[in-house]
């Protein structure tokens, strides 16, 4: 991870843990976006994605299923 990703991710946590955001909350919401974005960029393709997330398709199908992404 490059040191200036590293410095506005600990930015962000620091953020959320000062504004009370619960961990399960803040796991789930990073998942539901960083996921959205990877079906963004593979086109909606679910192989492609599982592939990029390094997760088996079936997986992805049913974090997408849990986590309500369109």
């Amino acid at each position: 991870m490059s040191s200036s990703l590293h410095k506005l991710l600990e930015q962000l946590v620091a953020q959320m843990v000062e504004k009370g955001i619960d961990y399960h909350d803040a796991v789930r919401e990073f998942d539901r976006r960083f996921i959205a974005e990877v079906m963004r960029k593979t086109d909606g393709n679910l192989s492609r994605a599982a592939g990029t997330l390094g997760v088996h398709r079936n997986t992805l199908s049913r974090k997408i299923k849990d986590l309500k992404i369109k």
